[in-house]
């Protein structure tokens, strides 16, 4: 099964602490059934590409809706397994 693997970052950034539009980005793909790898510079998601590309677009509206002034997104296509 084709895996699709994304990254996306979230401005403003804020040293020491995630702040309202990355937490409601993470909430938002959390919500989509994904369990996201918080990094120091970007959170990562993996699944299905339906699934993935609907939860960036949830991802996208939430961030901007709280607040954000850039996200930057980055998808990889993965193995089939």
């Amino acid at each position: 099964m084709l895996q699709y693997r994304a990254e996306f970052m979230v401005e403003p950034f804020i040293e020491g602490s995630l702040g309202p539009p990355v937490l409601s980005a993470i909430d938002a793909v959390t919500e989509g059934g994904f369990e996201p790898h918080v990094g120091a510079f970007g959170t990562t998601i993996t699944g299905e590409p339906d699934d993935v590309i609907k939860a960036l677009g949830d991802m996208l509206h939430a961030a901007m809706d709280a607040g954000a002034t850039r996200v930057t997104v980055q998808i990889d296509r993965g193995t089939e397994s």
